[in-house]
């Protein structure tokens, strides 16, 4: 029996980030992984740091993870390749501008200036190379994008450093709550204990959430991702589509990134996935059409992850309403790597003080159908000293 204070399952982005959080608060900290580091969503995400065009319940997590972003090397020790470049949504018809206006204005209803309509001359500025039948469009110029796999690497380093230590290669099998404590084990019979349990889990979050008791539904996508080779500079800023899926960027090295939410084939027994040609096809006449400039350009590369995704879309974050000592953190359907700086600090706040500050209650385990509450006291946990 291999005893810690918090058992972290799942070694994506979001455990990592809890783990450094609870680690750096003086907490003994283990992250079970099923299989390396930033295997799935976490690692092959597009890597956007985005705050427009969030649901509103996002909005506040995703400016204030914004705000660590642009200072992400205090947290983990470097940049991650972070840049702040802006990030544009375009609208290719009037009608569409009129829905960016509508959704600009409910943002300064609701307090938050961070989203600015930008018309057809002003964006041809932003993007030179855009088509011509683009009309406008809606800019968040904070925003950015950040390397997926490089960052992941670099929150596990910073909470090993921290005192966290990770377990790759470690698939858990069954858990339960026993004598105050989790009992977690593994495929490989090994055995681990601690009174709290963060299910980081991501696309497997829902099985581990059924695992102890709690119906949380979660579906799961295969989100493709293509290359482009590299092409001379002509793009600065992020740029995404009102009317069709499309999330675009070009990076320092040129290389064109095509993404957008496009879905392959996945298998969560194998972890394995399978590029759906067709739908590749799709985004690339997409990024065709707003961009003429990459008629040349070949595609190079073309990769896809497993996200786990909720019915509303929306992450699931926050105590469980049935087992002790749980919380969750998975289900962040396909936009939660700019997050990720914040959920940490939030996990480590619920498990340590049993609340937040932050506002979660949109993304409660219990939304889509009522669960018994919990009877049992939260279970201790150590502070650290001083």
């Amino acid at each position: 029996m291999r005893e810690s204070d918090v058992l972290v399952v799942g070694g994506g982005l979001h455990g990592l980030s809890a783990a450094l959080h609870l680690a750096r608060r003086g907490i003994r900290v283990r992250v079970l992984e099923a299989q390396q580091v930033g295997a799935h969503a976490s690692g092959y995400s597009a890597g956007g740091v985005r705050t427009l065009g969030r649901h509103v319940a996002e909005v506040p997590l995703a400016l204030e993870a914004l705000d660590r972003w642009h200072r992400i090397a205090t947290l983990v020790g470097e940049t991650c390749g972070f840049r702040s470049v802006g990030q544009v949504r375009v609208a290719e018809t009037e009608a569409e501008l009129a829905r960016l206006a509508e959704r600009a204005a409910q943002m300064r209803a609701l307090g938050f200036r961070h989203e600015e309509v930008v018309d057809a001359d002003t964006l041809r500025g932003l993007l030179p190379a855009v088509a011509g039948h683009v009309v406008g469009g809606l800019i968040a110029r904070r925003d950015g994008y950040a390397v997926p796999l490089r960052t992941t690497q670099a929150f596990g380093r910073a909470a090993t450093a921290a005192g966290a230590e990770i377990l790759e290669g470690v698939r858990v099998s069954d858990a339960e709550r026993r004598d105050g404590r989790w009992i977690l084990k593994s495929r490989d019979a090994d055995t681990y204990a601690a009174p709290y349990l963060v299910n980081a889990a991501g696309a497997w979050g829902g099985r581990l959430a059924r695992a102890v008791g709690e119906a949380i539904p979660l579906g799961f996508n295969a989100f493709q991702m293509l290359l482009t080779d590299s092409l001379p500079p002509f793009l600065t800023p992020v740029v995404g589509a009102t009317g069709r899926p499309l999330s675009f960027k070009q990076s320092e090295s040129g290389h064109v990134m095509i993404g957008g939410g496009h879905k392959g084939l996945a298998d969560l027994d194998t972890g394995q996935v399978r590029l759906d040609v067709p739908r590749l096809a799709y985004s690339a006449r997409t990024a065709l059409d707003l961009f003429p400039i990459l008629r040349d350009a070949r595609i190079v590369h073309a990769w896809a992850g497993i996200e786990g995704v909720t019915p509303d879309e929306l992450p699931v974050i926050g105590p469980s309403t049935i087992a002790d000592g749980l919380v969750h953190a998975f289900g962040f359907s396909g936009h939660g790597f700019a997050l990720a700086p914040v959920i940490g600090d939030i996990v480590a706040d619920l498990l340590l003080d049993g609340r937040t500050r932050f506002p979660i209650e949109p993304f409660a385990a219990d939304r889509f159908g009522r669960v018994p509450p919990s009877s049992s006291l939260r279970p201790a946990l150590p502070q650290p000293a001083g």
